[in-house]
């Protein structure tokens, strides 16, 4: 089977070369010219317009829309029994089917059709209860029966939508909702993967991801930059993996997306679109799509065309590279499926009351069973523990940022996190949050780990927090404790805090003598605060900090002799300094 699905092809590697030459007189992204029209794509909003510079022309409107293919989360291929797995030894997962074997006959996998159900409502689409297979023809090395099986006349579900919030000059304490409309989602198999190798002008066909379920959601052009798609994407993959129908791992190719890009002047047509194929980055797609609208407008304002074609986005040399013409329908030879019969849906009214229940697939049954959405997540986490909305997207975002780059998506991410630590600690919410994303985030993040990996578990933070708002401990030395946790030797925040010292100093006279100490070694700052500065003070409760390790007692230390003797003869300088001016005013009535 490897023999026979594995071939070779010649000649790959001359076009990527002359592609790439092509890309590399345009400016780069290094490039001034390149730097200032980077500048004009600039999305916000108050609207999507780039302006035309110092020409006097109307500004151009950008038009983005995003084709996304989704890999369903299932044990089997959407037509075969293969199993899907990822990074399989080459040509291990091929089914007869998968290979195109004459005389083999699709069968439905159900698992797929209750995900894009699931999905589709989730995205307030329409379902239509009866929806067709096509084969959509052409001719690639990785596609064995020269068609691909797909939904082309008839899709799954239609007309929906997704929200998604958007930060105004990239400030997360300012975002705006914006909605782009889904057209459709439909079902459709994946086809296999070409393994290009340059050095040697070969080409290797993987047909393990022959056959996986994949869910096309073609969206509306109501996007107006790389910003705006970004945003969008990133709330759909955080959707998908939320109601489970798909990891959406894009490091893995679980979610590519296809930019399809155009622009125009104010009241004019659309313009010549060019579609940008298979960005697996949602990094790389909001560079792909600026790209691209910059190439446009400095291609029409030099007096040149839009060819209707297809590009690439080169990572490295950041920017577009063109691929092929663009295929019009007709091209395809779409045609009805004959080996697959409609796909009958069904809801509580049009369910025969005599069918069994599993040989069909119910709507409402799903519709009752969705997980709460993560906008409805976020609501919950603002109303219930009174966080920032800020906030409420960065546990979620950054649960699905290591999801992307993850190939297991954690069930726990760090908003259940945070939650299990407010249950089980004192402390306000307002304050858990921030230990949370400013501490134990920035933990993660340093050593790449997720949430499950964190050595640190809610119990032992929530443990922690308890003894710093019992004030047994100073911040300073949580902090450190927090530090000692990390290395994962098992011993519980209180057995810490013993072996190193660390409980506050709750002796007043030992406090003092360190006060004391600390005031006779900085006679500059002891006349500044008694001559009335008392910003100067901060300094020196620094140092006592500092002497103590971070176990002096702010309040002790605020009512310390030493101290309170400075500020009373600062306080009582400065009102002998406004003394003066006090009696002129008092002469002057």
């Amino acid at each position: 089977m490897a023999a026979m699905a594995t071939m070779v092809a010649a000649g790959c590697g001359g076009v990527w070369c002359r592609a790439r030459q092509r890309c590399a007189r345009w400016p780069g992204p290094g490039s001034r010219p390149f730097l200032r029209a980077q500048r004009a794509v600039v999305c916000n909003a108050r609207g999507g317009a780039v302006s035309a510079g110092k020409s006097g022309l109307a500004p151009w409107i950008p038009v983005v829309g995003l084709e996304i293919h989704a890999q369903i989360s299932s044990n089997s291929k959407l037509f075969s029994g293969s199993r899907v797995q990822f990074a399989a030894p080459p040509n291990s997962l091929v089914s007869f089917f998968d290979a195109s074997l004459p005389g083999t006959l699709p069968v439905l996998n159900r698992r797929c059709v209750e995900a894009a159900v699931m999905t589709a409502l989730a995205l307030n689409c329409r379902i239509n209860k009866k929806s067709l297979f096509d084969r959509k023809h052409y001719f690639y090395a990785d596609l064995p029966a020269g068609y691909q099986i797909t939904q082309q006349r008839v899709p799954i579900a239609v007309n929906g939508s997704l929200s998604y919030s958007l930060c105004i000059d990239n400030k997360m304490s300012q975002m705006v909702t914006k909605t782009v409309r889904i057209k459709q989602i439909q079902l459709e198999q994946d086809s296999g993967k070409s393994l290009h190798d340059d050095t040697r002008s070969q080409t290797f066909v993987d047909l393990n991801r022959a056959g996986v379920g994949l869910m096309e959601l073609v969206m509306e052009p109501d996007m107006c930059c790389g910003e705006e798609a970004a945003a969008a994407v990133r709330e759909l993959q955080l959707i998908l993996q939320t109601l489970g129908s798909s990891q959406a791992v894009m490091a893995e190719g679980q979610l590519r997306v296809d930019a399809n890009v155009s622009v125009h002047h104010p009241g004019e047509p659309y313009g010549v679109r060019t579609e940008v194929k298979n960005i697996n980055s949602i990094r790389f797609l909001a560079k792909a799509v600026d790209y691209e609208i910059q190439r446009q407008i400095q291609e029409l304002g030099n007096g040149g065309t839009i060819l209707n074609e297809t590009r690439a986005f080169d990572s490295k040399l950041g920017c577009t590279v063109p691929m092929r013409d663009k295929e019009g329908k007709q091209d395809y030879r779409f045609m009805p499926e004959p080996n697959l019969p409609p796909l009958i849906l069904y809801d509580a009214k049009s369910l025969p009351a005599n069918m069994n229940h599993q040989q069909v697939i119910n709507i409402d049954w799903i519709h009752e069973r969705l997980p709460d959405l993560p906008s409805v997540k976020r609501e919950k986490l603002v109303e219930q523990y009174g966080i920032l909305p800020e906030h409420s997207f960065t546990l979620l975002v950054w649960q699905q940022d290591q999801n992307c780059n993850s190939s297991q998506a954690s069930e726990d991410g760090l908003a259940e996190f945070f939650e299990s630590v407010v249950k089980q600690t004192q402390m306000k919410p307002k304050k858990v949050i921030g230990w949370i994303l400013n501490d134990l985030l920035s933990y993660l993040k340093q050593h790449s780990l997720t949430v499950k990996e964190s050595p640190v578990s809610s119990f032992l933070l929530a443990d922690l927090l308890n003894l710093l708002e019992k004030k047994e401990i100073s911040s300073t030395a949580a902090k450190r404790v927090l530090a000692e946790l990390w290395k994962g030797e098992g011993k519980t925040p209180l057995e810490t805090v013993k072996e190193h010292k660390l409980e506050l100093l709750q002796d007043q006279k030992e406090l003092e003598q360190i006060c004391q100490a600390v005031i006779d070694g900085q006679e500059n700052e002891v006349m500044a605060i008694k001559a009335g500065n008392r910003k100067v003070l901060n300094k020196l409760i620094g140092l006592v900090q500092k002497k103590t390790q971070g176990r002096s007692n702010p309040v002790l230390m605020n009512f310390s002799v030493p101290l309170c003797s400075i500020v009373l003869v600062g306080y009582t300088s400065s009102i002998l300094k406004s003394q003066p001016s006090l009696d002129a005013s008092a002469k002057g009535r």
